[in-house]
């Protein structure tokens, strides 16, 4: 029974940068091993309606043809994950701002604006320029999928 679009399918994953180093995963020991757990999450299978576009454009083209138990590695370039890099979403604000609120700047902090989270990517004279980007923006990302179970689209009659 092969996935297909509109299938509703639940798999546990971890997602690893070229150089082996995982960012993110689905189970709790692989998130422990590698230094990435948070306690706040729940750990375990995702599960989202393939085709749908709940997921970055690689994966979710990757689950389409899977079938239960079935396990594989996928290679997903920044144009079929987050994009590349855009120079449009790094902004300078005035330092005044900051210390409006408070807040003092850090290189390589993130903080929440109006307009979503971004990260300080420098601290200038005057200004701190924020990256809107996606951290993810530009990286060649590699998924090791497993697919737990999938329920089939109801078909209309």
């Amino acid at each position: 029974m092969k996935i297909e679009k509109g299938d509703f399918v639940v798999f546990n994953y971890i997602g690893r940068f070229e150089n082996g180093e995982v960012f993110d995963t689905s189970y709790e020991d692989i998130a422990r091993e590698n230094g990435i757990y948070v306690e706040e999450r729940k750990y375990g299978p995702l599960g989202v309606n393939a085709g749908a576009g709940e997921l970055i454009q690689g994966l979710d083209e990757a689950l389409i043809g899977m079938e239960i138990g079935e396990k594989k590695k996928v290679t997903i370039p920044p144009e079929k994950g987050y994009g590349m890099p855009n120079e449009e979403l790094i902004i300078d604000v005035p330092l005044s701002e900051f210390e409006k609120a408070g807040i003092e700047p850090v290189k390589d902090m993130y903080i929440m604006t109006d307009s979503g989270i971004a990260k300080i990517s420098e601290i200038k004279e005057e200004t701190v320029s924020l990256d809107f980007n996606h951290p993810l923006a530009g990286k060649t990302l590699i998924f090791e999928i497993e697919i737990m179970d999938v329920q089939k689209a109801k078909s209309e009659a």
